[in-house]
């Protein structure tokens, strides 16, 4: 399995707009199931109440995991330089 593939109520945002299901990139939904060995995934997507209002099955490339909390030494990916990184103010 991939580094950053999803877990079991991962919490994504979609990175791909699906007109066809009324959802767009950045909504936020929950993975519900792991399909095909863990290569895609059952996501709910629900409304503030928690209704759920579409649930769709997705592959890894569509959608990006959530975190809440600091990344790990080991978990950190490489990021681009910030505007403050190469001594440009805002």
């Amino acid at each position: 399995m991939p580094k950053n593939t999803a877990k079991l109520l991962d919490v994504i945002a979609l990175t791909v707009d699906l007109p066809e299901y009324n959802l767009w990139r950045g909504q936020v939904g929950t993975v519900v199931e792991l399909l095909a060995d863990g290569t895609a995934f059952e996501v709910e997507f629900s409304d503030r109440a928690g209704r759920t209002y579409e649930s769709v099955g997705l592959r890894s490339e569509q959608i990006m995991v959530l975190h809440f909390e600091p990344a790990s030494p080991d978990q950190q990916t490489r990021r681009k330089p910030l505007a403050s990184d190469m001594g440009i103010s805002r």
